[in-house]
């Protein structure tokens, strides 16, 4: 795997955009939005309603995709 970023191609309300993640991110979102049920493009969509205006989509998905991580992780005691 690359640690440079990989463009890919989602619809996000109606039209065509790009994305760039690195591939880790793109495997653990793929993975997340399959055990949701979901398309890529209908969890972006969810994120990107929920996202600020101050940040970028790209940004937004990675930090998604670090909490979802993280709520796996036991908790400590």
């Amino acid at each position: 795997m690359s640690g440079r970023p990989v463009k890919h191609s989602v619809t996000l309300r109606g039209h065509r955009t790009s994305v760039s993640l690195e591939d880790e991110f793109w495997a653990e979102f793929r993975a997340i939005a399959t055990a949701k049920g979901i398309s890529i493009n209908a969890l972006v969509s969810e994120i990107d309603t929920e996202r600020g205006i101050e940040m970028g989509l790209a940004s937004a998905i990675r930090l998604f995709v670090l909490r979802s991580l993280r709520d796996r992780l036991p908790k400590a005691d």
